[in-house]
């Protein structure tokens, strides 16, 4: 496959919706085991680290510890959620399963069953955002009113992660060897894109580094601005970076998918 075609603008229709409706009923059929994660994670990190740890550390720019990480944990879970759906989730489906292969012999193209993995990986983003924005609430960690402009917000952020997350599982020989993305790459995005502690805490060629290459990064600067209800203009570049980058992975990860799944 030439480089170029990895760029090429796929053909989706209407059809990638089946795909996520798949997924969806999957999904419903373990409703409550599936809500438990978001639900319980926010409460068990703002204990351990909001109020515990936060008991010892100073106000961040005039913000108590527990309402500056608050934010971080929906960026997280976002994170998270589609990543982990479209690498581990989309690789037992793709090889183990046979379901990729099921589905592509209806009359549905290989570009849509993928888009439709994205689709729901985003929006199982979109899920975990929903159900930890009230949880958070009931602290008084976050302004319930610009939060709730999160929740679409999350759809973006997840897309994003799900095609980075497809992009490795079009690449990755094993499942196995999905570790070492999230060792390599999602692992220090946990740690260093302003989630624990600001970035201006690190040198600055880290902060120029984590601004550009990593992209929970973005997701941070706009669900915690969201969270505390206050929108800059400086938003705009993120959001703007996080579209641009989605949509340049998104058609990347859909040929690089194309090629493995033909070849």
């Amino acid at each position: 496959m030439r480089f170029a075609s990895y760029f090429e603008i796929p053909r989706i229709s209407s059809n990638a919706y089946k795909v996520w409706q798949r997924n969806k009923d999957v999904f419903m059929k373990d409703i409550k085991l599936n809500f438990l994660p978001p639900f319980l994670e926010p409460i068990l990190y703002l204990i351990a680290l909001g109020f515990g740890l936060g008991r010892f550390v100073e106000s961040i720019d005039g913000v108590p510890y527990a309402q500056f990480i608050a934010p971080a944990l929906i960026s997280i879970s976002v994170m998270y959620a589609s990543f982990f759906e479209c690498s581990y989730g989309s690789y037992v489906r793709m090889y183990y399963q046979k379901t990729f292969d099921a589905i592509i012999a209806t009359p549905l193209t290989i570009e849509e069953v993928i888009a439709g993995e994205m689709l729901w990986g985003a929006t199982r983003s979109m899920i975990n955002a929903t159900v930890m924005i009230p949880v958070i609430a009931l602290f008084g960690l976050i302004d319930l009113r610009y939060s709730l402009l999160i929740i679409p917000f999350a759809f973006l952020g997840g897309l994003l992660f799900a095609a980075i997350g497809m992009c490795f599982t079009a690449v990755t020989p094993n499942i196995m060897s999905i570790n070492y993305p999230v060792l390599l790459f999602i692992t220090p995005m946990f740690l260093f894109s302003g989630t624990f502690f600001p970035l201006s805490a690190l040198p600055q060629i880290i902060q120029y580094f984590a601004v550009a290459f990593l992209p929970l990064t973005h997701v941070v600067n706009v669900i915690r601005s969201l969270g505390y209800g206050v929108l800059e203009l400086s938003l705009l570049f993120d959001v703007v970076w996080i579209i641009i980058v989605c949509a340049i992975l998104f058609v990347l990860s859909i040929n690089m998918m194309k090629k493995r799944l033909v070849v």
